[in-house]
């Protein structure tokens, strides 16, 4: 028998060719820890190890399955891969090339929650100012649950029980397992894009923490804070606490305690029914009593039993007026004139031509008024204004006071 000579390369390609024709090896579940994780930032392709106690395989994730990863991986932490088991030819070196990979163990599932609470509390979806209140009286009630767990017969029973006029709008998911949290993520999406629901219920019974760990998937908590619509989360048992609950507007212990707090009791509202029917009643009668009151107050008073002398008393108040007024319009019209007839008599008494008619002349000479004998000169032209005219003479002599010039 002649020996088989191959090339490192044809012996690659086929020992690679038996790996990936083995069906067992294309969909394999592994666990293992971490190890030698390395990032490569510029391509994005992972590249690490997986190991126990006895023995590690290579194992690679491309950029596309680790950009959908929910945590980040660290060396030493659990996880639990899913993928397919090949050849890199190049190298001679098979390996694990992963297609999901999932914290596995408390431990592992703990820190990845706490890198993801990190990141989506830096961008703000559990703040308290973003939270919305609950409507007082919602008349649909959205329901995001599995429709097989105890956990929506309780809501619908309570919800019946407490508030039978409200609907119930169901939208049956997966609650745990792969599929769950983008169908939560989608139901919470179609309650708002059709707005069926006043008031959103997401939430499920109690489990481990495997089995939570659909709501503390991004996906969810994305979904329940970018809703328009109140959202109230109801995971697992009171001392369960998800992401899902941080970022909902109001967190219930149960899905019965949020069937309890999505809706008033009906019992507790007609009792508020009566106490406001009461009450409208009461202050009806008070009302009227007050009217009553006004009116037998107008019934006792004067205009109802004296009003000839209430109209005597206002028609003497109205002639006060009407003389006052005509009191006031004569001192106003007549004063003035009375002060202006005095004004004139002043004035006539100094006029000049009052002097002049008691005998008085003004003599003047070449327009200059005389005053002395010293402003006329013999043989002037003097004239003598009196009060019906002018009289024009010469002078022939003068004479002062003591002497005589002529």
């Amino acid at each position: 028998m002649s020996n088989l000579v191959l090339t490192v390369t044809q012996v690659n390609t086929y020992v690679k060719s038996i790996l990936e024709g083995d069906p067992r090896l294309q969909s394999v579940y592994l666990t293992g820890e971490v190890s030698n994780f390395v990032n490569h930032y510029r391509s994005g392709h992972c590249y690490l190890s997986l190991k126990d106690d006895q023995s590690a395989i290579k194992a690679v994730m491309f950029k596309n399955v680790a950009s959908r990863l929910r945590f980040v991986p660290e060396n030493g932490m659990k996880v639990l891969v899913r993928g397919r088991i090949s050849l890199y030819e190049r190298d001679g070196q098979y390996q694990f090339y992963i297609d999901d990979m999932q914290p596995a163990g408390v431990g592992a599932m703990q820190v990845a929650l706490e890198q993801l609470k990190k990141k989506l509390h830096a961008q703000g979806l559990f703040e308290q100012s973003r939270k919305k209140a609950l409507p007082s009286m919602p008349m649909r009630v959205g329901v995001v649950t599995s429709p097989t767990g105890a956990a929506v017969q309780d809501i619908k029973n309570i919800l019946n029980r407490r508030f039978p006029l409200a609907e119930v709008v169901l939208c049956p998911v997966l609650v745990q397992g792969e599929e769950a949290p983008s169908q939560i993520a989608a139901a919470l999406d179609l309650i708002n894009q059709k707005k069926a629901a006043d008031v959103i219920i997401v939430g499920r019974g109690g489990g481990s923490m495997e089995d939570l760990w659909a709501f503390n998937s991004e996906e969810v908590v994305q979904a329940v804070a970018r809703s328009d619509i109140p959202v109230i989360s109801a995971v697992g048992h009171e001392t369960d606490y998800t992401l899902c609950d941080l970022a909902a507007d109001l967190r219930a212990p149960t899905p019965s305690a949020a069937a309890e707090l999505a809706v008033p009791q009906a019992s507790d509202l007609l009792a508020e029914l009566h106490i406001v029917r009461a009450t409208m009643i009461q202050n009806m009668l008070l009302m009227v009593e007050q009217a009553r009151h006004r009116l037998e107050q107008v019934e006792k008073s004067r205009i109802f039993h004296q009003p000839q002398d209430i109209l005597l008393e206002k028609r003497m108040l109205l002639d006060q007026i009407s003389n006052d007024l005509v009191s006031a319009y004569h001192r106003k019209l007549f004063e003035p004139r009375k002060k202006l007839a005095e004004m004139a008599a002043k004035l006539d008494a100094l006029s000049p031509l009052k002097v002049l008619a008691r005998g008085y002349t003004v003599a003047r000479t070449k327009d200059k008024t005389i005053r002395s004998t010293e402003d006329v000169a013999l043989g002037d032209t003097i004239s003598l204004q009196v009060s019906d005219g002018k009289i024009h003479c010469t002078a022939f002599e003068k004479t002062s006071m003591g002497s005589e010039n002529k």
